[in-house]
C-alpha cells in the first residue's frame, strides 16, 4: 500500500501515518474523522502497470486507488459493477437533457453499503482481527453481515428495534448476533462505540472507520467510466443526486470524484445534491443556516426512509464539504413523496428502490420544479438500496391487489371496474 501517504484530519488536517491511529484524531475524540490521502502519480503509475488489477471483478478493478494491498484477501462475492441506466421517459417527463439511473440495489445484500463492507472486512483480514462490529438501521449491519460471512469472519450487529423486519432477517440469516437497542440508531452507535472500546472489536460504524467512505467511493468511479465516451476512460457528469443519512455515502462520492479529479480523468466535477427526509433534515438544516458542521446540534429524526434516519450525522463534516466544495445543495422531501416516488421510479425505470432510495428521484422532480436544476444538465440519481428491503413500506405506497374467487367471470368483473371492458 505504498501509494498511501496517510491519514489526514477533517478538523485540525493533522496528519498521521496509516499506523499511528485506527479511526479518528485524537484530538477531537469521536468526531475527528480521517480522510485517506494518497500519492496520485504512484496511483496513476499502478494503474497504467497493472493489467492484473484490471481483470478483477466489481469494485477490486480499482484496487489501485484502495487502501488495500495487491496479495490482501478479498470476498468472492461481487460488488460492484452495477448497472447505470439511461431513463429517456424521465428526462422527458422533467424536461432535463439526460437522466441516469445507478442501481446499487443489484449488491449482493441489496445496498450500495456492500462497497464499505467489503473493504472493512477485507482490512479486518489483513489486520488478523477476530471479529467486526457495526451499528446499523439495517442495510450497513446487512452489508457487513454477508460480506464477513463470505469470508468466515464473525460479526456483531447493533440495530434500533424499530429496525425493517426484512433487514433484521439479512442479519440473523447470515449469522450475526444482533442485538435490537431499544432507542434511536445513534443510541445503537454510541453503545457500538462503547462496545468497541470493551473488547477490542473491529468497527465499522460509518464516520468513525476512516476506510468506509474509501469502499463506498468507487460508485463515482463506476459512474464517471459507464458514462465515458469512446475518447476517454472516465465522463463526470452534471450533477449527482443521493439520499443523504449519516453523511457517508455523499462523502464517499465526493471522494471518488476528487481522485478523478486530482489524477486528470475527469475535468469537471459533478455539482453533488444531498437529499433528506423532513423528519430527518440535520445536514439541510445546517446548511441553509450555514452552520459549522462540527458543532452543528443534533435533532430528532423520524421518517420511513430508515436508511437516511440519523439525528447527528456522524460524517457530518465530510458530507457538508461535498456540498459546499462542489457548488451543490441539500434539500427535503417530505415521507408521502418519498412513498409516492416508491412506485413512480418503478414504473417508469422498472428499478425497485426502498424508501430512501426513492427519495432521490423525489429529490430531482422537487428540484427540477423549484428552478434549482438546468434543463441542459446530465443528471445521475444514486439508487442506495433495493425495494425488497422494506416491502412493508413499499405495500403502503400502491393500491392493494385485487383478491378474487377462482372464476371467470369474477376476473371479467374485475377486468371492467379496470379497463372498462
Amino acid at each position: 500500500m505504498n501509494h498511501i501517504i496517510g491519514l489526514q484530519c477533517t478538523v485540525c488536517g493533522e496528519t498521521y501515518s496509516q499506523h499511528e491511529v485506527e479511526y479518528v484524531c485524537p484530538k477531537h475524540g469521536d468526531n475527528g474523522n480521517l480522510d485517506v490521502l494518497y500519492d496520485y502519480e504512484q496511483i496513476a503509475h499502478n494503474w497504467e502497470r497493472d493489467q492484473t488489477g484490471r481483470a478483477k471483478q466489481g469494485m477490486w478493478r480499482y484496487s489501485a486507488l484502495l487502501p488495500i494491498g495487491q496479495t490482501d484477501e478479498v470476498s468472492p462475492l461481487h460488488v460492484g459493477d452495477t448497472p447505470l441506466y439511461p431513463s429517456e421517459l424521465l428526462a422527458k417527463q422533467l424536461g432535463l437533457r439526460e437522466v441516469w439511473i445507478k442501481d446499487d440495489g443489484r449488491n449482493p445484500t441489496g445496498s450500495l453499503k456492500d462497497r464499505a463492507s467489503a473493504l472493512v472486512v477485507a482490512r479486518a483480514i489483513a489486520e488478523k482481527r477476530k471479529l467486526v462490529t457495526t451499528a446499523s438501521t439495517g442495510n450497513a449491519g446487512a452489508a457487513l453481515a454477508g460480506l464477513a460471512a463470505s469470508m468466515h469472519l464473525p460479526t456483531v450487529i447493533f440495530a434500533p428495534a424499530t429496525a425493517p423486519e426484512a433487514k433484521v432477517a439479512q442479519l440473523l440469516v447470515y449469522g450475526s448476533h444482533v442485538f435490537l437497542v431499544d432507542g434511536t440508531y445513534d443510541d445503537a452507535f454510541d453503545l457500538c462505540l462503547q462496545t468497541t472500546r470493551k473488547y477490542g472489536w473491529y468497527c465499522r460504524n460509518t464516520g468513525y472507520n476512516p476506510y468506509t467512505a474509501e469502499g463506498k467511493k468507487t460508485v463515482s468511479y463506476e459512474i464517471c467510466e459507464q458514462l465515458a465516451s469512446q475518447h476517454g476512460k472516465f465522463h463526470a457528469p452534471d450533477r449527482i443526486l443521493v439520499s443523504v443519512g449519516d453523511g457517508n455515502i455523499i462523502s464517499g462520492i465526493h471522494k471518488g470524484l476528487l481522485d478523478l479529479l486530482r489524477l486528470g480523468w475527469i475535468d469537471q466535477m459533478p455539482k453533488l445534491v444531498g437529499v433528506q427526509a423532513e423528519g430527518s433534515a440535520a445536514m439541510y438544516k445546517a446548511w441553509k443556516e450555514n452552520l459549522d458542521p462540527l458543532t452543528m446540534p443534533g435533532i430528532n429524526a423520524h421518517t420511513i426512509a430508515d436508511s437516511i434516519s440519523a439525528g447527528l450525522p456522524r460524517d457530518r463534516v465530510k458530507a457538508m464539504n461535498a456540498i459546499r466544495q462542489t457548488d451543490g445543495f441539500y434539500m427535503t422531501v417530505s415521507d408521502d413523496a418519498i412513498l409516492a416516488a416508491i412506485p413512480q421510479l418503478a414504473r417508469a425505470t422498472g428499478v425497485f428502490a426502498e424508501p430512501a432510495a426513492a427519495a432521490t428521484y423525489a429529490g430531482l422532480t422537487q428540484a427540477v420544479q423549484d428552478g434549482m436544476i438546468e434543463s441542459d444538465e446530465q443528471v445521475v440519481l444514486v439508487i442506495t438500496g433495493s425495494g425488497l428491503k422494506d416491502v412493508a413500506a413499499a405495500k403502503r405506497s400502491v393500491p392493494q391487489a385485487h383478491r378474487i374467487p377462482a372464476s371467470l367471470h369474477a376476473v371479467e368483473e374485475t377486468v371492467a371496474q379496470i379497463f372498462g371492458e
